[in-house]
């Protein structure tokens, strides 16, 4: 679930490898999350290839932080930005944190601001390594975001690029096995909040759905139980038994 919006947020973007195309997206999303209090985009402005990037900074107030590329094939921006990263930390301000980046250099950062109590929010292209995925709370997909309709960019590779998405029916049982009642009855916010831990890139959006009840209601394995004034709850549906196996179990009992 969302968190209050006053948490204040730092939105950390790694410039070099994001598209500008989708920071208006970027924004909303965490706008669900926090306040983002700190926006800052990194990378070398000096360069032909974030001139795309130049006229979204003053549309949504991120500050540019510079780094020049000073060896060939060495990435100054991520040290740039962990740096930065740390001394936010340290100033005691910020309830949580954004990396928005597909690079995986970023997930030992990751996991540090989360060791020291920090909400970490990660934000990149499916294509992102696991490692990253994992070492956040949660990672949203920027194909998500992606307003429908628009085309990926030259620098975002498609669908037929990135690994399929994980089965959803393992997923879902293992979720209402992991928080359900005596009664087989799990309430869908225990549901949604087991996901959010235990599969940090676990998003209904992903399969088609803006809520993880709609999602619930489509699945033929699952029933769902939502009456006015109370909590949605949902459970496995019953296997149901035919007359046949079950005279065969009959007759292997008394058997």
């Amino acid at each position: 679930m969302p968190d209050s919006p006053t948490v204040r947020l730092a939105v950390l973007v790694d410039a070099d490898n994001i598209s500008p195309s989708h920071s208006a997206a970027i924004l909303a999303e965490l706008a669900r999350y926090g306040v983002p209090t700190v926006k800052r985009a990194y990378g070398d402005w000096t360069t032909q290839q974030l001139t795309g990037w130049k006229s979204e900074l003053g549309r949504h107030a991120i500050q540019p932080i510079q780094q020049f590329a000073n060896t060939v094939g060495k990435n100054s921006t991520d040290s740039a930005l962990i740096i930065d990263a740390m001394d936010l930390l340290y100033s005691g301000n910020l309830d949580a944190f954004a990396i928005v980046s597909s690079d995986s250099d970023f997930t030992r950062l990751a996991t540090r601001l989360r060791e020291s109590g920090k909400t970490v929010y990660g934000l990149g292209r499916r294509r992102t390594p696991a490692a990253l995925q994992s070492a956040v709370d949660k990672f949203i997909f920027l194909e998500v975001l992606q307003e429908e309709g628009a085309e990926p960019t030259e620098d975002e590779p498609t669908d037929d690029s990135v690994d399929a998405l994980p089965e959803l029916r393992p997923i879902l049982e293992g979720a209402i096995r992991s928080t359900a009642q005596d009664d087989g009855w799990s309430l869908l916010g225990m549901i949604g909040s087991y996901l959010g831990k235990a599969h940090a890139s676990f998003d209904p959006r992903h399969y088609g759905y803006s809520r993880l009840i709609q999602l619930a209601k489509d699945q033929d394995y699952l029933e769902v139980d939502h009456q006015e004034g109370s909590q949605p709850r949902v459970r496995l549906r019953p296997q149901r038994t035919s007359k046949k196996s079950a005279a065969k179990k009959t007759a292997a009992k008394k058997g």
